[in-house]
């Protein structure tokens, strides 16, 4: 007769780490702005209207529902890349550090908040 309490618990339970495994932190908006000054990202994007590059706003908008796009964007910014946007092509910032790249993912994910 404990079989169901134990089948009900072991349900919550996975539905608790897999509800929490997804949260990401906030993101770390004043170090993600520094590293995009420093690498001349702002030259090229805002937070929310298209400059030579997309909206920060509309790049998270658009990867929102996509599990792999923090790799996708990741290695875009690593490697550069065109035709996603428009014909105009992102250099590459190959220098940036893994940490680096994804601190502004994960800051250009949220929208790029300013806090």
């Amino acid at each position: 007769m404990h079989t169901l309490p134990v089948r009900a618990l072991g349900a919550a339970a996975l539905l608790f780490s897999c509800t929490f495994a997804n949260v990401q932190a906030a993101p770390d908006a004043a170090r993600a702005k520094q590293i995009a000054t420093q690498h001349a990202c702002l030259g090229c994007h805002a937070a929310d209207k298209k400059l030579v590059g997309p909206a920060y706003q509309d790049v998270a908008a658009k990867y929102k529902d996509d599990g792999g796009a923090r790799a996708h964007l990741a290695q875009k910014i690593k490697a550069g890349g065109s035709g996603v946007w428009g014909p105009v092509p992102m250099p590459p910032n190959p220098t940036l550090s893994d940490a680096d790249v994804q601190v502004l993912v994960d800051w250009v994910l949220a929208g790029a908040p300013d806090q």
